[in-house]
C-alpha cells in the first residue's frame, strides 16, 4: 500500500506553483479563494506570472520552485497550475528525499503525470489527478467537490453509465496512469511505469488518431497492457484524423489494443481534459465493477 499523505485541516497551507506553462496571478485568483474557502492558507510560488519562452520562468526557476514546496514541512498539498509541456525537464533533479519526510499532495493532470508516476512508481507516495486552477472555471460541480473530498479524506464513490465497448468484470487494485502521451513518451527512460497487477487509467487530448494507434502499440509492445488489473478509460478529447480517415475512433483504437486480455475496462469515465475532471488517487486501492449497464469505482 503506498503512503498516503495526512488529509487537509482547515488552516493548513497549500502552494500554488508552476512545473509547466507559463500563467497569470489573475488565472489562478479563482482557485485561490477557492482554496480559502475551504479554510486552507494559499502561497503563491515564484513560478506564478514568470515567464521565459511557453515556460513559467527557466528550468532552475521552476524547479526551485517545486523544490520549496517539497521541503517546506508546513505545506500540506502542491497545486500544479497549469499543464502543457515542461516539468520533464527538470524531473531528473528534483529531491524527493522530504516528500517522504513530509508527506503532501501533489495534485494535476496531464503534464503532471510525469510527477504521478516518478512519485507514486519510484518514492511509494500517492498523488491526486485532478483539475488544476487553470481549469477551475470550466469545471463542472462534481469536479470540485471530488478534489475537495480527497483532499479531507471523505469518500468519493463514482457509478457511471455503461459503455458499448465496455468489458464486464471486477478488480481490486491501485490505480497507476494519467495521460496517454506522457506514459508513451516515458517508456525506457528512467521513470519506470509498473502496470503489473494494477488498474491502468487513461486521458488524452489533442491528438491525431494514428497517434493513439502508436501510442498504444508502443505500451502493449513493452508489455504495461499485459498483465492489468483493469482498464479505466477517461476522456479522449478533440481527436484528430487526417483526410483520409483512420477509420476508427480513440475509444475503438484502445478496445483492439486489449482485446486479447480478459480484464474489465471501462471507457468513457468522468476524467481527463473534460469539464467533468473527476479526482483520482494514483496509488490508491480501488474497488472497480464495470457492470452490463453501470460502472462502479470506489
Amino acid at each position: 500500500m503506498l503512503l498516503r499523505p495526512s488529509a487537509l485541516q482547515k488552516g493548513d497551507s497549500v502552494y500554488i506553483l508552476s512545473t509547466a506553462r507559463a500563467i497569470t496571478i489573475n488565472e489562478i485568483l479563482p482557485a485561490v479563494q477557492l482554496l480559502e474557502s475551504w479554510g486552507l492558507h494559499v502561497k503563491i510560488g515564484e513560478t506564478i506570472g514568470k515567464q521565459f519562452n511557453q515556460f513559467a520562468g527557466v528550468d532552475s526557476e521552476r524547479l526551485r520552485d517545486f523544490q520549496q514546496a517539497i521541503d517546506d514541512e508546513h505545506v500540506k498539498a502542491i497545486f500544479c497550475a497549469r499543464g502543457g509541456y515542461g516539468t520533464v525537464r527538470m524531473l531528473d533533479k528534483i529531491n524527493f528525499s522530504n516528500l517522504l519526510k513530509y508527506p503532501k499532495w501533489v495534485v494535476g493532470f496531464s503534464d503532471i503525470t510525469y510527477l504521478h508516476i516518478q512519485i507514486s512508481n519510484t518514492l511509494g507516495v500517492q498523488t491526486l489527478h485532478a483539475l488544476m486552477p487553470s481549469t477551475l472555471l470550466s469545471s463542472s460541480t462534481e469536479a470540485v467537490e471530488t478534489l475537495r473530498k480527497e483532499l479531507f479524506d471523505e469518500k468519493n464513490f463514482f457509478n457511471i453509465p455503461s459503455h458499448s465497448l465496455n468489458r464486464e468484470g471486477t478488480a481490486n487494485a491501485e490505480l497507476i496512469g494519467g495521460n496517454l502521451s506522457i506514459l508513451y513518451s516515458i517508456t525506457g527512460t528512467l521513470t519506470n511505469l509498473n502496470t503489473h497487477g494494477k488498474i491502468l487509467f487513461l486521458e488524452d487530448l489533442d491528438e491525431y488518431l494514428y497517434h493513439i494507434d502508436r501510442m498504444m502499440l508502443n505500451l502493449k509492445r513493452a508489455g504495461k497492457l499485459k498483465g492489468l488489473a483493469g482498464l479505466v478509460v477517461g476522456g479522449f478529447t478533440d481527436m484528430k484524423d487526417n483526410a483520409v480517415p483512420f477509420g476508427k475512433t480513440a475509444e475503438e483504437i484502445i478496445a483492439e489494443h486489449v482485446a486479447e486480455y480478459d480484464y474489465p475496462v471501462c471507457f468513457n469515465f468522468p476524467a481527463g481534459h473534460i469539464s467533468d475532471n473527476r479526482a483520482l488517487v494514483i496509488g490508491k486501492k480501488y474497488q472497480l465493477e464495470v457492470g452490463k449497464n453501470a460502472v462502479i469505482l470506489e
